[in-house]
């Protein structure tokens, strides 16, 4: 890997006395090199970015120096989205209160016009369970699981209004299901085909270009039937590459199956870890602890084939995937320009 980005030298954490300033690090020139061979080849279809902004282990990669995450959650976004690689990020906060239409407004405000946001859905619409706070255990049915309404109106409209066309990806991730669900098909393929239809008619006025991917929790569910399904809906099944599902060279053959259109990658854990372990271990994510080559080069060769065909590539990487998300983010830049003529 280059030597990280070298930090510039900063002025007071207070502009005009009180207002909170998060300044950019300083790129080396060998990332502006990088990303403008990539800008060159593929243009804007190229969107790579990270699990939210708020960490200041990133200091000397995103940011110029150590920042308090209560600030860099607050002010930081327009720093992030300075990063010559970062023109998305995936909007994890969204998953666990559902967010209002002045929140993602304020948001798009913050980012350039090319910048992409890759939304998660509530779990109040995606998990078929309620789950206790602390623990995330089961506690009954959730009557709004998939509800059509609650999906077109609530997630949506607010989404579609907010951040108009620097909407990239309403994402659905559906939390692991019980057994009745996973034993009856039919009625959940009935189910979400009502969500995405309402979903896709509530983007269309104010984000048209929006994708609606599906990320999945249940490799069980990665069945010819829901590619069928997703492909006439024109929604996408996401490359989840999680703890819970099969490496991503075993889940190629859905994106296969689902072929042609873009490709939608939440590279979030490790196969083996569990969020819990490899936050306590890899904090505070500054560098890379478990470096995933394989993994690396089989999504630089499936983002390398869908942009060559001319679709979009969505990519957001998670710091528990390899130890820092802006470091993978630079290592997969970089094996894919290294594919590239």
């Amino acid at each position: 890997m280059p030597a990280a980005m070298a930090p510039a030298p900063q002025p007071s954490l207070f502009d005009d006395g009180d207002a909170p300033v998060v300044t950019p690090a300083r790129p080396d020139a060998e990332l502006q090199a990088l990303a403008a061979r990539l800008r060159v080849r593929w243009g804007g279809r190229l969107h790579l970015g990270t699990s939210s902004w708020h960490f200041p282990g990133w200091a000397g990669q995103v940011w110029a120096r150590p920042v308090p995450e209560a600030l860099l959650s607050r002010a930081g976004l327009p720093a992030y989205a300075q990063h010559p690689l970062l023109n998305a990020v995936s909007l994890d906060r969204a998953f666990y209160r559902v967010l209002a239409e002045p929140e993602y407004a304020a948001l798009a405000a913050q980012v350039p016009e090319d910048f992409r946001f890759v939304v998660k859905a509530p779990a109040l619409l995606t998990d078929a369970q309620h789950r206790a706070a602390t623990t995330a255990a089961p506690l009954g049915d959730n009557p709004a699981f998939l509800d059509a309404a609650l999906a077109a109106s609530g997630v949506a409209a607010p989404a579609a209004q907010g951040l108009g066309p620097k909407l990239g990806v309403l994402v659905l991730q559906i939390s692991p299901l019980p057994p009745r669900w996973l034993r009856d098909t039919a009625a959940l393929h009935a189910q979400l085909a009502a969500a995405v239809t309402a979903m896709r008619e509530a983007l269309a006025p104010r984000a048209p270009e929006a994708l609606i991917a599906l990320e999945l929790r249940d490799a069980a569910l990665l069945t010819p039937d829901l590619a069928a399904l997703l492909r006439h809906l024109g929604a996408r099944c996401a490359l989840g590459l999680h703890d819970r599902m099969p490496p991503a060279d075993a889940q190629l053959p859905m994106q296969r199956a689902t072929w042609p259109g873009d490709l939608v990658c939440r590279w979030n854990l490790q196969r083996g870890q569990r969020y819990a372990e490899a936050r306590d271990a890899w904090a505070p994510f500054d560098r890379l602890q478990a470096p995933d080559p394989a993994t690396r080069h089989t999504l630089a060769r499936v983002a390398r084939a869908t942009l060559d065909a001319g679709h979009r590539v969505f990519i957001t990487i998670n710091n528990k995937a390899e130890g820092s998300a802006p470091a993978s983010v630079r290592a997969l830049a970089e094996a894919l320009d290294a594919l590239s003529p």
